[in-house]
């Protein structure tokens, strides 16, 4: 079932539109990515989404909100840098939320400390913000999210700050949290989006290029593809695979070559023939179905 509708959703600042025009719906109880590169409009995005800005033109819909009604209640909003009372407990932070959603004090206490178990620092409840690590503050900024039982929470680059332990954390709390609520978090790391979304939404240049989920992008786009990974980056290498008759177009990640080909099993053959007869340093290669970046690059070089 639908949560919220958006419609001809468009932004402008000083007479340049970021966001042009888009269109797209929100089911119940599913983790959406909002995933694209730096500057696609991922926060100006969720920001109007949020109520925090307002939109040039094109409408934001509830399913569940009367006409006219103030669609911030049912939004929990996390922001890329959250701000934080450090002096303050991690209850204490929580229940001061609480009480700023519109809860009564004791009401306030009790959802904080059940969401303090829900995304585990339960024991760290009477610890200063200030002495928290980044993903247990984190953690936290997603509780002050869900205080009032919103039926959206909404997260800008949740774990893009974080080290790898804390960015761990938090993509556990998220496949956790699906069962809560329904998610949408913005992202420019693509594994991550890969790893706990149930539908992605390709932002650039502030349009939705394209959607769906992970099985309808692959069955979309689905290509045959050999990785090549050599013990050193070269650009003979390179450029014998950008140049044969049989590759459709190669990604380079350093030492990886990812060959889309036309025919993969006579693709292999030749390419590993040409790599043996030229002693090339090949470490690994394997047959790959398609990932996110794929998909990703695929759709923004059209």
């Amino acid at each position: 079932m639908s949560l919220i509708q958006i419609s001809g959703l468009k932004k402008s600042f000083q007479g340049t539109e970021v966001i042009k025009g888009l269109d797209f719906s929100l089911e119940k109880g599913r983790c959406i990515a909002l995933l694209g590169p730096n500057g696609a409009g991922k926060t100006t995005t969720l920001r109007m989404l949020s109520g925090l800005m307002a939109p040039t033109s094109g409408t934001i819909t509830f399913t569940d909100a009367k006409k006219g009604e103030d669609i911030r209640r049912f939004i929990g909003y996390l922001p890329q840098f959250p701000v934080f009372y450090e002096w303050m407990s991690g209850l204490e932070f929580l229940i001061y939320a609480g009480k700023l959603a519109g809860l009564k004090h004791k009401q306030a206490k009790e959802r904080a400390i059940e969401l303090l178990q829900l995304v585990g620092i339960m024991d760290a409840k009477n610890r200063r913000v200030g002495k928290y690590s980044g993903g247990m503050k984190q953690r936290l900024g997603i509780a002050q999210a869900l205080i009032h039982s919103p039926e959206l929470i909404m997260l800008d680059e949740p774990v893009s700050a974080l080290d790898p332990l804390g960015r761990r954390e938090v993509l556990d709390l998220l496949e956790g949290l699906k069962k809560e609520t329904t998610i949408l978090f913005s992202t420019h790391i693509l594994n991550d989006a890969e790893e706990v979304c149930d539908e992605i939404l390709f932002l650039h240049n502030g349009e939705i290029v394209e959607s769906g989920t992970m099985n309808e992008l692959r069955d979309r786009h689905q290509q045959a593809k050999i990785d090549f990974i050599f013990k050193s980056k070269s650009e003979e290498i390179e450029n014998y695979f950008a140049n044969h008759e049989l590759t459709q177009s190669v990604n380079i990640d350093g030492k990886r070559n990812s060959v889309f080909v036309k025919d993969i099993e006579r693709a292999r053959q030749i390419f590993l023939q040409e790599i043996l007869e030229k002693n090339w340093p090949l470490e690994k290669f394997e047959l790959s179905r398609i990932t996110l970046e794929d998909v990703f690059m695929k759709v923004v070089r059209k």
